[in-house]
């Protein structure tokens, strides 16, 4: 079994998908990536999350994230399942749903937990930055469907903290304001945010979202 940790690289490996076989680092590029498994194909939360992801291709692309699905399923019951999923989700599946049989991804990623189940996947979500590190991962039990807005709040705070010296306060939203890094000094401060700071107490300073005009 592996256990990955944020920062470790993801995991490479090649694999046959809806979408053709991919080499996942090559398939990544530039790109950030989300990879989420799900425990089965034809079961009804998964079905709903996936025709939410398909809605929600328009806000991962202008963040430039590729998104790939997982399930233990193979190839032609993906291909099967998809049209369920476009007839009751009222979508199109626009993203790859990778076959993984062997459960050989699976356990690259630590997706099968036995004492959940020994042969599903749980719902497990990896963020990959474009330098292949691990930047996030969230699982849930089979039971509870994922907030897919969450994910993409989260994908929010990496991007915007991944360029500038901030952190995201609880419950941050798109626009909020952000925590000044404890590491920045009150005179870096100064010059690094043009709009301001407030010092509430030494180590807690906020600041307007660095990124918003």
């Amino acid at each position: 079994m592996n256990s990955i940790r944020l920062g470790d690289e993801a995991p490479n490996f090649n694999a046959s998908t809806t979408a053709g076989t991919i080499n996942f680092h090559e398939w990544l590029g530039e790109s950030w990536g989300v990879l989420f498994s799900h425990p089965a194909d034809y079961t009804p939360v998964c079905t709903t999350e996936l025709g939410t992801v398909a809605k929600f291709k328009e806000d991962f692309e202008k963040r430039n994230v590729k998104v790939a699905a997982l399930s233990v399923d193979g190839l032609e019951s993906h291909n099967g399942w998809i049209k369920d999923i476009n007839e009751t989700q009222n979508t199109e599946v626009n993203f790859p749903i990778i076959a993984d049989e062997d459960s050989k991804v699976a356990e690259l990623y630590d997706m099968i937990h036995p004492n959940a189940d020994s042969k599903l996947t749980v719902r497990s979500v990896f963020v990959i930055g474009p330098d292949k590190k691990v930047k996030l991962m969230i699982t849930y039990p089979a039971s509870t469907g994922r907030n897919f807005h969450e994910l993409l709040r989260v994908i929010d705070s990496l991007q915007l903290t991944a360029y500038h010296k901030v952190a995201t306060p609880a419950n941050w939203e798109q626009g909020g304001d952000c925590v000044v890094v404890p590491a920045v000094s009150n005179e870096q401060a100064a010059e690094l945010f043009p709009k301001g700071f407030k010092e509430v107490k030494p180590y807690l300073r906020m600041t307007p979202q660095p990124d918003v005009n």
